[in-house]
């Protein structure tokens, strides 16, 4: 009786907070090279795996608009590898009978992973020495994963990540 209803508040909470975390972006940090992490990509795997039916199918192109346009990015280049990433975490969604964190953990950083490098190469040109940071920022990315599982769980009023 008195509770507020955690699904309705999480219909609108997940597009907020992958906002939120794709303006991380425009906080000025003042490094000698960028390692960053896609927090807003973060975000999106994180709810994407911890709730599979809470975004619709086509909320990642209209979330990844909105990363390009705050990134910096190449027009469309956030939209189509955040949208083939989810589509390749729904496939081997329905292949896998269960997961666990671990399994969570291997799928987020491969999408992440994806993600950059098909970003830098979109971004940046084959000559560009970048592929040592890249390197360090897939790295630094994926190792905070479980921070922001987390922090997902905990957005979403449940108390543990799945």
């Amino acid at each position: 009786m008195g509770k507020p209803d955690v699904s309705a508040r999480a219909n609108w909470l997940a597009p907020l907070s992958i906002v939120i975390g794709s303006l991380v972006t425009l906080v000025p940090f003042k490094m000698s090279f960028p390692i960053l992490p896609p927090f807003g990509l973060m975000m999106l795997l994180a709810w994407r795996l911890h709730r599979p039916d809470l975004l619709k199918p086509w909320a990642p192109v209209l979330l990844g608009l909105a990363d390009d346009l705050v990134s910096g990015q190449p027009l469309g280049s956030g939209m189509l590898f955040w949208t083939v990433s989810c589509i390749l975490i729904d496939v081997l969604d329905n292949r896998i009978v269960w997961r666990d964190f671990f399994q969570d953990w291997l799928l987020a950083g491969g999408a992440i992973g994806f993600c950059l490098i098909g970003g830098r190469l979109v971004a940046a040109p084959l000559t560009a020495h970048v592929d040592t940071v890249l390197l360090v920022q897939v790295l630094i990315s994926i190792a905070l994963f479980p921070v922001l599982s987390r922090l997902v769980a905990r957005l979403d009023g449940k108390g543990r990540a799945r």
